[in-house]
């Protein structure tokens, strides 16, 4: 339960970063420097918390034994997770990006044959090649259902070209995100704690942003002091106490395919702190009672996927023969 628990109030931290890069998109600021910022940002207050638990050589050392896969891993798990979302702030309302972004809980599921899981056979813990939770999947459908019911209404007042341009890239970032952290889970083995993990990963991923950021200064220019404000303020609500939070929940349950899947259905949650975040700060018109059906949904079906997850069946293992 402990794991769920973190990924919920992981999903309101992440939940700042749809409601601010669409404020800072309707303010005039470019969506790299929405993307770029938030990670060089983080650095520092990573590097910070790292340092006091006296734990940073062992995450340089650990590095350097598989640079590549860091690289790669890393750029995919935030670079082609987080641009994405930005690019689309400025096609797309904040609500859409992060109802879309919901479709990470099928992406996760649907990654499970990538990767090996953990489970007791008659001789010990085993590894065995991850399947898709069905069951799990299934209750996703619900999920999904009531983010289609919650927006259908603001939908049909989009173009058909705002409507691939916020919603391809979301889709691109819902596997890019999971593939990127359970493939780093995977290089890490347990090594190194959240916080090295996530510093790790930053460091690891600067490369892609600073090509972005030359790419951002030649197109856009540099960024206005209050896009980086606001740029700073999501570092450290989203890039740093929510990653931490979600990365946490993930390592608890790291093995386990259907358990982390259900982790991954808490982030859910950001389509009704997004929504409420976005009635306060943004005064969007309040919603219908469709789309507060539709709440209700995603809020039932995530508990749902939660329950079906958590209740494995373990294969058996057959014995040899004499």
């Amino acid at each position: 339960m402990r794991p769920i628990i973190l990924g919920i109030f992981a999903a309101f931290f992440f939940a700042f970063t749809f409601i601010l890069n669409r404020k800072m998109d309707l303010a005039g600021g470019s969506w790299i420097w929405s993307a770029s910022l938030r990670y060089f940002f983080m650095i520092p207050f990573l590097f910070v918390l790292v340092l006091v638990r006296k734990n940073f050589k062992p995450l340089i050392m650990e590095i350097k034994k598989q640079p590549g896969k860091w690289l790669l891993w890393s750029s995919i798990g935030f670079g082609l997770f987080y641009a994405p979302i930005c690019f689309s702030a400025a096609y797309a309302p904040g609500w859409l990006i992060a109802s879309t972004w919901q479709i990470t809980i099928i992406s996760g599921s649907l990654l499970a044959p990538l990767f090996s899981e953990t489970i007791m056979g008659e001789k010990g813990p085993i590894q065995v090649k991850g399947k898709i939770p069905f069951k799990g999947l299934s209750m996703s459908v619900i999920i999904i259902a009531g983010i289609i019911l919650m927006q259908v209404e603001q939908a049909n007042h989009l173009t058909l070209l705002d409507f691939i341009y916020g919603v391809v890239p979301i889709v691109i970032a819902s596997f890019a995100y999971p593939l990127g952290n359970r493939k780093m889970m995977d290089v890490c083995e347990g090594r190194l704690d959240t916080y090295q993990r996530v510093l790790g990963m930053t460091l690891a991923s600067v490369p892609f942003w600073i090509i972005l950021s030359i790419y951002g200064v030649i197109v856009d220019g540099p960024p206005s002091v209050d896009q980086s404000i606001q740029s700073g303020f999501v570092a450290i609500s989203s890039g740093v106490i929510a990653t931490v939070l979600f990365f946490q929940a993930t390592d608890q349950v790291r093995g386990n395919m259907q358990k982390l899947a259900a982790v991954e259905a808490t982030q859910s949650m950001e389509v009704l702190f997004a929504l409420i975040g976005e009635l306060v700060l943004l005064k969007s018109a309040v919603p219908s009672l469709l789309s507060w059906g539709g709440i209700v949904l995603v809020m039932t079906g995530m508990v749902l996927h939660s329950f079906v997850s958590q209740k494995r069946s373990i294969p058996k293992i057959k014995k040899a023969s004499a």
